[in-house]
Formats: structure tokens, sequence, C-alpha cells
């Protein structure tokens, strides 16, 4: 009974999960570099998102989360309705499969937007790579400092080799 009550609860988390959706192309910015008309920018940028489409597969993020939350939402009814039949019989089975719907489907958003955020990630960076080589501008992370020039001792050059004998 407490599963009937908790449910609606579920259902409306899992509802607002679905809302999220990952952006289709890359998530950081880049600059059209030195000398770059922005017609030549924009045709490197389709070019680099292509290439960085194929690096993962050709998947969209959106893809992977829903694929992952499908398997786990399956995974999760069948283990909930063998535990069901083993422990309650034909009315357990039930219960369990629904229980383990409920479940795995929670933890297939949760795997889902992780799936999602990696492959995300490598999509930027492929196409951050691709952009780079374009030389266009792209995002540095760190910070960038300036030393002053230190006064380092000079050398003398060595001496000649002795003549030959």
């Amino acid at each position: 009974m407490k599963l009937l009550r908790i449910s609606p609860l579920l259902m409306g988390v899992l509802l607002l999960g679905a809302c999220v959706s990952m952006p289709k192309g890359p998530s950081v910015m880049v600059y059209p570099g030195s000398g770059k008309s922005f017609d030549q920018f924009r045709f490197d940028d389709v070019e680099c998102r292509n290439f960085a489409e194929f690096q993962v597969g050709g998947k969209s993020s959106e893809d992977i989360a829903a694929e992952s939350a499908a398997k786990s939402a399956v995974v999760g009814t069948a283990i909930g309705a063998a535990a069901g039949a083993a422990l309650g019989g034909r009315s357990g089975a039930a219960a369990g499969a629904g229980g383990g719907l409920l479940l795995g489907s929670a933890a297939g958003a949760g795997a889902g937007e992780t799936s999602a955020h990696g492959l995300q990630q490598r999509y930027d960076y492929a196409y951050i790579q691709c952009m780079y080589a374009k030389h266009h501008l792209v995002p540095m992370y760190g910070r960038l400092t300036s030393s002053p020039p230190s006064a380092a001792p000079s050398y003398a050059p060595p001496p000649p080799p002795p003549p030959p004998r």
C-alpha cells in the first residue's frame, strides 16, 4: 500500500526529469580566428559539428539518455517481477513488477543523465579540437600568468677544441 501512495510522487519526479534535455551541438563558445571572415567561421562550425558528431557515434546526448533510462526500466521491471513472484506468488509478481518499473525508471533517469553528460563532454572536446585546428579562438581553462623575465645567469660559451696534431 505504501508503494501506491509514493508512486504519484515518483511519477511526478520522473515527468519533471523528462523535461530536461541536453543541448544539440557544442556547449562551448568559440570565436572566429584572426583574419577569418564570419562566413568562413560558419562553414568551419558546421564542418566541426559534423566531425564531433561522428566522433561520438552519431548519437545525440538525448538519445543516449533515453536508451539508458529505457534499459533500466526494463531491467527493474524484470527484477521486481521475479522478486515479487518469489516472495508473494502471482499477486506479488504484479506488485513487484510495478515497483521495479518505478525504481528502475528512477535509477535509469539518473544513469541516463550521467551518460548524456559524458557524451556531451566528448562531443565538446572533438568540436574544440577541430575548431582549434582551423585556427579559431577556443576557450582556455585555468589561470594564465605572466612572469617577469628572470635574472638568469649568463653562461660563457665553451672554449674551442684544441687544434689537431
